[in-house]
């Protein structure tokens, strides 16, 4: 089956960064956290539940990001009946700022760059992505985060301070996530059509959204004519 096309040139093609570009390994740290309190059996589930917090967490007003992750693990760990560690957000935060690109990121990625104006939004503070970005290797128009906004994906808020520091809308935009729930269907309610789940396994694929789903940056760099 041939590869669609869009059939318009963006502005800028926009991305999430964790998860999305950069490895998101938090179940390994997790594991180290928690080690034998959640029986085997159960281990999926709640590594389910701790995702869930986090996105529950990013709600409300921002606060920086580190304290997010450590309020997460406390409320999924007080439901389960276990003991949280009180390092547990920096050991989460350190992670972050310590993992790479996937290994099929920074070549296409490059590419792309070649080609388009590349933004980020992401939902860490600056400091994280004063680190990942350059590991990818691409030349960056703009880098927006949830502390510059002061508000996390999916608040619209987020969205709207990168339109609002690029003066563009939603029509100038093919935006990238592996995120459904923070990045795609929000931006779907707000007007964004030109939507892509590059397919990490991290959010189940959902419908009535209208976003392209592809495997790789190969295949959207196709789509946009590279």
């Amino acid at each position: 089956m041939p590869i669609p096309s869009f059939q318009f040139r963006p502005k800028y093609v926009s991305f999430d960064c964790y998860g999305t570009l950069i490895e998101w390994p938090m179940t390994p740290i997790t594991r180290e956290l928690v080690g034998d309190q959640i029986p085997a059996e159960q281990w999926d589930q709640f590594v389910k539940e701790f995702r869930g917090y986090r996105y529950d967490q990013v709600r409300g007003e921002y606060y920086p990001y580190e304290q997010t992750l450590q309020d997460a693990f406390e409320r999924v760990c007080r439901k389960w009946g276990v003991k949280a560690a009180p390092d547990a957000g920096k050991r989460f935060a350190d992670g972050v700022r310590s993992w790479g690109p996937h290994a099929d990121i920074p070549e296409p990625l490059e590419k792309m760059g070649e080609h388009y104006k590349l933004v980020i939004l992401s939902n860490a503070d600056d400091s994280f992505l004063a680190e990942s970005v350059p590991r990818l290797g691409a030349d960056f128009h703009a880098v927006y985060t949830a502390e510059q906004a002061g508000y996390y994906k999916p608040r619209y808020a987020a969205f709207e301070y990168m339109l609002d520091q690029l003066d563009a809308s939603p029509e100038d935009f093919v935006h990238v996530s592996s995120h459904t729930r923070y990045d795609l269907m929000p931006m779907h309610d707000m007007g964004f059509r030109n939507l892509v789940l590059l397919d990490r396994g991290c959010d189940p694929v959902t419908h009535g959204y209208d976003y392209v789903t592809v495997k790789s940056l190969d295949e959207l760099n196709q789509m946009l004519g590279i």
